[in-house]
């Protein structure tokens, strides 16, 4: 498989340790920039995927601000990035919702009931000025300052190819935005339900490509075209894999161009994996080959393995491993039976599927080698857990000299403070 990567001493970090680099980081949010450029449109880091915030003021001189989830996302993306600071979840707490409206600027409801439930606050809010800070010129020579907060509703274009169902925001009874018909009962009964929305929120994909991008706005329009007259957004949501190889970036543009052209509103995209795409690595070491071999089929062959014991756990460091799933790349391996000496790797928990792999490579593993796991920035800090009483991998970077720092590790206090 072949990687793209500049030179790092992995020799230098204590494992299991993540590495960002953030020559790649760059590189990618450079991709990002010509977009933003180009279109006009606004691109906001989707924290759920990637919220290593050291690297915040690195991203927000080339992207547009924060997406959070929650509360404590939105804080973490307002403490730390300049720009706009964006929310969306299935359902606001009560008791959090001022602090919701003094972080973030805009607010996307599930629902239009959600909206009616919360708009009075809303506009209270509003009206005592109580209202996030108003943003400055930034970086793309656009000014967003505001008096009042930019609210959307997320709407289910009831299309999506995700091949994941636990994925899939379109599945089959799917809680997350609401369907046309849902859209419009609530109308029928509230027809005043839109007083106050600026935008509409769509999120349809999971790494997938531009063209999967077209046939969904496609469906979008068809159902809810209509109702974007007046308004001032359109947020593609995210899953565009943008900085990927082969992914194409002119449909993108066309894509974006389309809406902001025929409806006269700016048009927002939210990637998380696609920032961190390929930018960060996973070291870990062996600290044991297993004294026996099993076979497992690869194939119409049969392959003979050898278990090995890492300092990284698939159920704690990766999760995505298990729950995605897929196989993460190891520098320097192969597939099984690629190479002369074949492993299943697996980690060092109690719990019997916390299998990280099975890969070959040209030399026999042992107890004290490092193991590079590749593409590992995204959808793993994020993730991962202290279960068994794992310790979480320590956090590094590596600047754009190629110079190694730490910038967070974990002991024993961290374990014990996630109980009681």
């Amino acid at each position: 498989m072949e990687i793209w990567m500049y030179d790092i001493d992995f020799d230098l970090v204590k494992t299991p340790a993540y590495v960002v680099d953030e020559r790649l980081l760059r590189d990618n949010l450079e991709i990002l920039a010509d977009v933003i450029k180009d279109t006009g449109c606004r691109i906001l880091l989707a924290q759920k995927g990637f919220s290593m915030f050291c690297e915040y003021p690195l991203i927000g001189r080339y992207l547009c601000g924060t997406t959070a989830s929650s509360l404590y996302e939105a804080r973490l993306g307002k403490e730390h990035m300049q720009g706009e600071t964006h929310i969306f979840a299935p359902a606001y707490r009560e008791e959090e919702f001022p602090q919701i409206l003094s972080v973030c600027d805009h607010v996307v409801f599930n629902s239009l009931e959600q909206w009616i439930k919360f708009r009075t606050k809303v506009w209270e809010c509003d009206n005592r000025g109580v209202v996030p800070a108003p943003f400055m010129m930034d970086v793309h020579g656009d000014e967003h300052a505001s008096q009042v907060h930019s609210c959307g509703i997320r709407v289910n274009p009831g299309y999506a190819e995700v091949e994941h169902e636990i994925y899939n925001p379109c599945c089959a009874g799917s809680r997350l935005g609401s369907t046309l018909a849902e859209f419009e009962e609530t109308l029928s009964k509230y027809p005043d339900a839109l007083d106050g929305i600026s935008g509409l929120h769509f999120h349809a994909l999971c790494e997938q490509n531009s063209d999967t991008l077209e046939r969904v706005l496609d469906h979008f329009l068809d159902s809810f075209g209509k109702y974007i007259e007046g308004m001032k957004w359109v947020n593609f949501g995210g899953g565009h894999h943008i900085t990927r190889k082969d992914y194409d970036i002119e449909l993108l543009k066309k894509c974006i161009r389309r809406v902001q052209d025929e409806f006269g509103v700016t048009v927002y995209l939210e990637p998380g994996e696609a920032v961190a795409l390929n930018t960060g690595y996973l070291v870990s070491t062996v600290l044991d080959v297993q004294n026996k071999t099993f076979y497992t089929t690869d194939g119409d062959r049969e392959v003979e393995m050898t278990p090995v014991i890492l300092d990284t756990s698939a159920a704690c460091h990766m999760p995505d491993v298990l729950e995605m799933p897929y196989r993460p790349y190891i520098l320097d391996s192969g597939m099984p039976g690629e190479k002369q000496y074949n492993y299943r790797l697996g980690g060092n928990t109690c719990l019997a599927g916390d299998i990280i792999g099975d890969y070959s490579f040209d030399a026999p593993l042992k107890a004290g080698d490092r193991l590079v796991f590749t593409d590992m920035a995204h959808y793993s800090m994020v993730k991962n857990n202290t279960f068994n009483g794992i310790g979480l991998p320590a956090i590094a970077a590596c600047d754009m000299d190629g110079r190694l720092r730490v910038v967070k590790e974990f002991g024993y206090e961290d374990f014990k403070s996630r109980l009681s």
